[in-house]
């Protein structure tokens, strides 16, 4: 997600500005996921972010080879779920735990657990904090895991699972805007096809980004400057041909954090 962070994922973004450059929404009954590509100094990784139904968030992070890891479990998870006959009390262990995985990166744990309640079958998968001993965990609908996987995959595929992916190039900063109550925020990144700029637009409960690839940006450029020499010849003109001019609005054009 496009707004910045504390805790753990300080510690991915330490040193650098951090960029946003790749984010995939999901709705899975009454949840939405967002699956958003990072990247920093120190490489690539991958932030998963739950919203519930009452807005509470929850978010793991994720090494690109940890996701590759996380991807192949979904699909074994999505197998054994679909092997399982229909929920009953009497065979559900006393846990509620059906099967359990674990992964290790580096000081980073994560466990994952399909379990089943009166709720349902979910997967949950938690996130051990370095010297700490917090935990961040999100729960995936077990009839979504297959979408969840397919989300991941289609950006494992763009980005490619190297955690320490090598630039092309030193990047422009990060910048972003805040017009009335919208956050924009302008991050320039590289994948297998090139680098490109993407520009987000963030309020509350809402974001949108568009991409444009950097041998686009000159037209892009073009097409809002004539819109800008338009505007801007129409308030000086006025509505009685005089001149005139609209009212001003200061924005905050800086790097962002």
């Amino acid at each position: 997600m496009s707004d910045r962070e504390s805790g753990d994922e300080q510690l991915m973004a330490q040193g650098s500005q951090e960029q946003e450059l790749a984010t995939k929404t999901l709705q899975i009954q009454s949840k939405r996921f967002y699956l958003d590509v990072k990247q920093n100094r120190r490489g690539r990784f991958i932030k998963i972010a739950e919203v519930g139904a009452g807005g509470k968030k929850s978010r793991l992070l994720l090494a690109m080879s940890t996701a590759a890891e996380f991807r192949d479990h979904l699909t074994d998870f999505s197998d054994h779920y679909a092997s399982l006959g229909p929920p009953s009390q009497e065979s559900v262990p006393e846990d509620g735990k059906l099967k359990s995985e674990s992964m290790v990166k580096d000081n980073r744990r994560y466990y994952l657990d399909l379990k089943e309640n009166q709720r349902g079958r979910f997967l949950r998968v938690s996130q051990i904090f370095p010297r700490s001993v917090n935990r961040s965990q999100i729960a995936i609908p077990a009839q979504g895991m297959i979408e969840f996987r397919d989300a991941l995959t289609d950006l494992l595929e763009e980005f490619g699972t190297d955690d320490h992916a090598e630039s092309q190039g030193e990047l422009p900063e990060p910048k972003s805007m805040r017009v009335e109550h919208k956050m924009f925020y302008f991050d320039v990144g590289q994948n297998r096809r090139g680098t490109f700029m993407r520009i987000s637009e963030v309020r509350t409960n809402f974001r949108t980004a568009i991409t444009i690839p950097e041998r686009s940006w000159g037209r892009f450029r073009d097409v809002l400057s004539s819109f800008v020499e338009s505007s801007a010849s129409k308030e000086v003109e006025g509505p009685g041909g005089g001149a005139e001019s609209g009212p001003e609005q200061d924005l905050d054009l800086s790097p962002s954090n």
